[in-house]
């Protein structure tokens, strides 16, 4: 049995992702660090009858390389994502899950769940009835499944969750992760996030709240954070997992460290549905608290991936929240970039992805770019490390994501020094 430990070191020991921008963790930051988008029209279905036409689908993923085909079947995409994510991260960490399984978690999150298997369940019950819908459709849907999945696959038996709470469900997911290992919990904990929601319903509901770019003619150049042009977000698609360890653990069986999570803070706004806090304040103190558990001064951050969803409202904000949260000296002369330039806006799996590339950004000492960054917005006035990744010392790396609702989850990710 663990005991309480709030001083124990949590490290990074695997990464499993399957992206807009490459099917694997290091494909997805070489892309991601070149300035690439992963956007395009929609192949999944045929949205030609739809104001939006696009979004940032994954490539050439083909389930069935992880997962048997008769299961693959009774899972909903998101499922099918985040197994494939995890089967990557627990090859990458060495781990031997069957010989301590009691003592690894699942801690996996998403915004939504099945959708295509609600609108799959919704459109058999209407057309066909009642006795013709599929007796797995409430497993798919379900947004817990992601999570069980992971755990009956891999055969974890330690603290099993599953975080639902918007954009901000995954940066939630990985600090959750982290404090049930510090609490002792559990040892190992697959943290991460999955969202499939490029589907006809995804697209038409948020595409009706106005939130989605809709520049159908150059779906590549349509995400553009903190940009004056900037329309809304591209729907994006995703499955992430990063393998945290206590230092302990890591060390005596002697695995690889990636890099070492320090910090988590959560806020919320009480504000607005949809809206975020127009004074900056409450997210700000996510950040805060964020800080204040790493024992990390404002001024050490060297990088902060922002939310940065490419919305008008959204990336003005955030401006306002890191202005507050690092001062505004200090927020002027830190790099800063939203990757959802590059991978859409993957909701419920985006602080996962992007949790990934800070981990990469501190272990290689290059911060990825906000691609489509050409016309310099006056109430978005910080270094966006536009267009081209750059190269520079990385310490402590500061993740922001805010959902709908007024989640607020910030995460602080420390370069592994031994």
């Amino acid at each position: 049995m663990g005991t309480i430990d709030n001083g124990r070191r949590v490290v990074v020991t695997g990464l499993g992702a399957v992206t807009p921008l490459g099917n694997d963790p290091e494909t997805y930051w070489k892309n991601l660090t070149a300035g690439e988008s992963g956007a395009g029209p929609i192949t999944i279905f045929d949205p030609s009858e739809f104001p939006v036409k696009f979004a940032c689908e994954l490539k050439g993923f083909d389930p069935t390389e992880y997962i048997e085909r008769r299961k693959a079947r009774k899972m909903d995409r998101f499922a099918q994502m985040i197994l494939a994510a995890a089967r990557q991260a627990e090859a990458d960490s060495g781990l031997d899950v069957a010989g301590e399984s009691d003592r690894i978690g699942v801690s996996v999150a998403t915004g939504i769940g099945g959708l295509q298997s609600f609108q799959d369940c919704a459109y058999t019950l209407k057309d066909r009835g009642a006795d013709r819908v599929n007796p797995q459709s409430i497993p798919a849907i379900i947004p817990n499944m992601g999570a069980a999945w992971v755990s009956m696959e891999l055969g974890t038996r330690g603290p099993l969750t599953s975080q639902c709470t918007a954009c901000a469900a995954s940066n939630m997911a990985v600090g959750e992760g982290m404090d049930a290992i510090r609490l002792g919990r559990a040892d190992v904990v697959l943290a991460g996030g999955t969202e499939a929601g490029i589907t006809e319903v995804g697209i038409a509901g948020f595409g009706a709240m106005r939130a989605l770019s809709r520049r159908n003619d150059a779906p590549e150049r349509a995400s553009r954070p903190f940009d004056a042009g900037r329309d809304g977000f591209v729907m994006g698609e995703a499955g992430a997992i990063v393998v945290l360890e206590s230092l302990e653990h890591a060390e005596a069986r002697g695995a690889k460290v990636y890099a070492e999570i320090v910090g988590y803070g959560l806020s919320s706004d009480a504000q607005h549905v949809t809206e975020p806090d127009p004074t900056g304040r409450h997210p700000a103190r996510a950040i805060q608290m964020a800080l204040d558990s790493a024992g990390v001064a404002a001024e050490e951050i060297d990088y902060v991936n922002a939310h940065g969803t490419s919305t008008p409202l959204g990336d003005a904000s955030e401006t306002r929240v890191i202005k507050l949260a690092l001062g505004e000296e200090k927020a002027y002369a830190t790099p800063i970039s939203s990757t959802k330039g590059a991978t859409g806006h993957c909701l419920g799996a985006s602080g996962a992805i992007e949790a990934i590339a800070c981990i990469l950004a501190v272990r290689d000492g290059i911060v990825p770019p906000t691609i489509n960054y050409e016309d310099p917005d006056p109430e978005c006035d910080l270094d966006y490390i536009p267009n081209e990744s750059r190269e520079t010392d990385v310490r402590y790396a500061l993740s922001n994501n805010f959902g709908f609702g007024g989640h607020n989850a910030c995460l602080v990710i420390k370069r592994w020094d031994e």
